[in-house]
């Protein structure tokens, strides 16, 4: 075994004579096996076999070494082209730069390249799946309309959809119902009982399920709704918020399906000389960058995006080895307590 080159000042150990690190370096440094190793940076250790220190243990060691499986050797044998499609409903929502973060950490110790779009439709994902560019596909939040053409051979895994609606499919899903539950819940214990809804009016699994938890936690309460095309951003938010916030019965809380409309909701709230918290309780769910620069912070349901995108890659890795996905339960939501909610009255 050849030991490793001595550490440089203030930097990782180097491999010696300047060498490009290899598994061996790796397994040194982790105090592991090889066999350890090559099963953990090429994802067959996704049955449990390895730990989860002596995996995060091997990751750190190849982060500080530099080292990088050789895959394109690998993906040349295999086929493949090491890239795999990203597709998410809009690239402006910041919850998906979430997913992405966690699916680029996942997809890079096992070298494949990511490659992230929006705006697709059932017949573009079908000509992704069948041009051969992509190894496999993570579909994030689809509406009902998206998959339809989609080839059965095709390795994909769904993030945040129906695992009834399409059984074949590996999926991945929020407990999005717990989370707007906690919601509505912290508002109804501080008082509230005629609560606004800013409610999406997108046609996918995600919405359904929150709009089904919303409409179960609310129940005995009076419930104000207005719909909103989600995809429009802050600007629908503002122009719901206005709507919602000039009826003569105006609620003094209001639950948003996302933490955008409920930044558009503060400013519709500004314009008509209403305070957060002391006139109008405001909650949101995704809990983006942007919830704790609001003034005041926005409480919001955690939804762990990071986590959703590693999970995927994991669960696609494991396809394109022609293994059955590890089954994984709904990855957990909390709510954030924060400013922008108080009691009613």
């Amino acid at each position: 075994m050849t030991p490793p080159g001595p550490e440089a000042p203030g930097g990782p150990p180097a491999a010696s004579g300047g060498r490009r690190p290899t598994g061996r370096d790796v397994a040194r440094l982790a105090g592991v096996s090889q066999a350890a190793v090559s099963l953990v940076l090429s994802g067959g250790d996704t049955g449990h076999r390895v730990s989860d220190a002596t995996r995060q243990r091997i990751r750190e060691a190849a982060d500080a070494l530099g080292y990088r499986p050789q895959a394109a050797g690998r993906q040349l044998r295999l086929g493949r082209s090491g890239m795999v499609l990203l597709a998410v409903p809009n690239l402006l929502g910041p919850f998906f730069g979430r997913v992405l973060t966690g699916v680029h950490a996942e997809a890079g110790p096992l070298g494949l390249a990511v490659v992230v779009s929006s705006g697709w439709d059932a017949a573009t994902l079908a000509d992704a799946a069948a041009t051969g560019r992509f190894d496999g596909l993570l579909i994030c939040s689809p509406d009902d309309s998206q998959l339809g053409g989609l080839p059965a051979d095709t390795p994909a895994v769904l993030l945040d959809a129906d695992p009834a609606r399409h059984p074949d499919r590996p999926t991945v899903e929020l407990d999005m119902a717990g989370g707007m539950r906690a919601a509505v819940g912290h508002l109804a214990a501080l008082g509230h009982r005629r609560i606004g809804h800013l409610r999406s009016t997108l046609s996918a699994h995600t919405f359904r399920v929150r709009h089904a938890a919303f409409e179960s936690a609310a129940a005995g309460l009076e419930v104000l709704e207005v719909g909103v095309p989600l995809n429009e951003g802050a600007p629908a938010g503002v122009a719901a918020g206005r709507a919602l916030l000039a009826r003569p019965d105006r609620p003094h809380a209001v639950l948003c399906d996302d933490d955008v409309l409920a930044s558009g909701l503060y400013r519709a709230a500004a314009e008509l000389g209403l305070r957060i918290p002391e006139d109008l309780s405001v909650a949101g769910i995704d809990n983006i960058p942007i919830a704790e620069l609001l003034a005041p912070p926005l409480t919001t349901v955690d939804l762990p995006g990071e986590a959703l995108g590693r999970a995927g890659v994991t669960a696609l890795a494991a396809l394109l080895r022609g293994t059955p996905p590890p089954a994984v339960p709904p990855l957990e939501t909390r709510l954030i307590v924060r400013g922008s909610t108080a009691p009613a009255g």
